[in-house]
């Protein structure tokens, strides 16, 4: 997959001269029903010996605007993240334009012109809900009269389970939650997070269950507090392990929470390393125990059950 860096306004050349079908969509989480509408682009390209070129933004709009908040817009997918998962899909380029004010004040029109014909698109590709500037004017309904029948347009329904929309605001919900499963299903794999190793209190290791501390991203949603089954991503394999996400309440409530994960039969030094985090599924909630001995005890059977969870995962969804 061939990824341009794009930033308005841009120059010809950036551009390639090959005639696209374009998908349009921000895409945090790229979920099942992103996936979905980047599938039917990526259909439709090969139908007609086109490329299919993917458009989303370095940042979420929100980051540019007054209405940026970050217990709102925290990401399920950094670019990083995003990229990985697009490229998986078969699509052959991905464009990621920067959101900055300037561009964020183009005219629906101007962004029709410079950003879809501009770029060579002889069809589009976007979910029911997509806008491009003021949702009331520029939305999928109102495309046709910007596009002046220079390309075709497909808009995707929306993508439901046998609850409801399958959406990013959901998502969110449930791993606010510490409903890992079902997140996870909406997303179509296993929930993510990148950090790297820092020093923690060593506390673990005096309880037999040392633990990496990570740092996380700071732009990217963690789940609840409480304790997690979880495969941690470090020297190039994925490794079994459990997670506790908190204030450690039995030694005394810390002023920040932390992330520690034990990873099973592992004693190597790897302070700051990256790594990944996939969180598999939600154990329990944060407890303040009476004793080190107790604790120690609610661990004991904490591996277990993560264990047994993990067992049951399967290879295509890591």
């Amino acid at each position: 997959m061939d990824i341009r860096r794009i930033h308005h306004p841009y120059k010809k050349e950036e551009i390639g001269s090959e005639e696209i079908v374009l998908v349009l969509g921000f895409f945090d989480g790229v979920h099942r029903g992103h996936q979905a509408v980047i599938s039917q682009g990526v259909e439709i390209a090969k139908e007609k010996g086109l490329k299919c070129a993917v458009m989303t933004f370095n940042r979420h709009p929100a980051f540019v605007y007054r209405s940026f908040d970050p217990d709102k817009h925290t990401y399920l997918t950094p670019l990083d993240r995003k990229e990985e998962i697009i490229r998986n899909l078969d699509v052959d380029i991905l464009y990621e334009v920067a959101f900055t004010a300037r561009f964020g004040r183009l005219s629906p029109q101007d962004f029709v012109d410079q950003y879809i014909v501009g770029w060579n698109a002889k069809v589009v590709v976007a979910g029911f809900d997509y806008t491009y500037g003021k949702a009331a004017e520029a939305n999928m309904n109102t495309m046709p009269v910007y596009a002046k029948g220079r390309f075709e347009i497909v808009k995707v329904d929306k993508k439901v389970d046998a609850e409801d929309k399958i959406s990013s605001t959901r998502i969110r919900r449930y791993i606010s939650e510490g409903k890992l499963k079902q997140a996870n299903e909406l997303l179509g794999y296993i929930y993510e997070t990148s950090g790297f190793v820092i020093h923690g209190d060593a506390r673990g290791r005096d309880l037999g269950y040392p633990t990496a501390n990570i740092y996380p991203h700071p732009y990217v949603m963690v789940p609840k507090r409480g304790v997690y089954a979880v495969k941690l991503w470090v020297d190039g394999k994925w490794l079994d392990g459990m997670a506790s996400i908190g204030y450690n309440p039995t030694f005394g409530h810390r002023p920040s929470y932390s992330i520690e994960v034990h990873i099973f039969e592992f004693n190597e030094d790897i302070y700051g390393e990256d790594v990944k985090v996939k969180w598999v599924d939600y154990l329990r909630d944060e407890v303040k125990f009476n004793s080190a001995e107790e604790l120690i005890e609610r661990l004991d059977q904490d591996e277990l059950d993560a264990k047994e969870s993990l067992s049951k995962v399967k290879i295509n969804q890591i």
